[in-house]
């Protein structure tokens, strides 16, 4: 079985990435909105 601490240091990993992707997620969205708007112009 996987070893206590490697459990744990996965499960830090794994929460780091998503925070990353909720964070980054909506940021992406607002700079292609803005690219968009400035093709359509």
């Amino acid at each position: 079985m996987a070893n206590t601490q490697d459990i744990t240091t996965a499960r830090q990993t794994y929460e780091g990435f998503i925070r990353l992707i909720k964070v980054s997620t909506p940021v992406i969205a607002i700079v292609a909105a803005f690219v968009v708007y400035l093709i359509s112009r």
